[in-house]
């Protein structure tokens, strides 16, 4: 058993430490960021509530459907190229970056 797994075992440990630190990343980040788009949120409708300020969300929602249609697609095929490129690789590092995203 040890000689089918031994040939891969760089490729899987390789991108399991990378899946976790990227895992990791995402998830600091992630919260950052809802963290600050809250906030922006959050002043831009005590601005409306004054009047200062009116924002029109219909065409907001509209800008950003596209953007985030777009990220999602590309996102989906970024993570199934690196799987299929390399699969010790990519599922190693797909399994770690779950774990990460998991982590305290």
């Amino acid at each position: 058993m040890s000689e089918l797994v031994w040939p891969y075992l760089p490729s899987l440990s390789v991108g399991a430490i990378l899946g976790f630190c990227a895992g990791f990343a995402v998830k600091r980040i992630g919260r950052m960021t809802v963290l600050l788009v809250g906030l922006l949120f959050l002043a831009l409708q005590i601005l409306a509530w004054q009047g200062l300020l009116t924002v029109n969300w219909g065409r907001v929602q509209a800008l950003a459907e596209p953007w985030v249609q777009r990220g999602g697609r590309e996102f989906g095929a970024w993570v199934l190229g690196i799987v299929q490129t390399n699969l010790p690789f990519g599922g190693g590092f797909v399994a770690a970056f779950l774990v990460g995203l998991r982590a305290r």
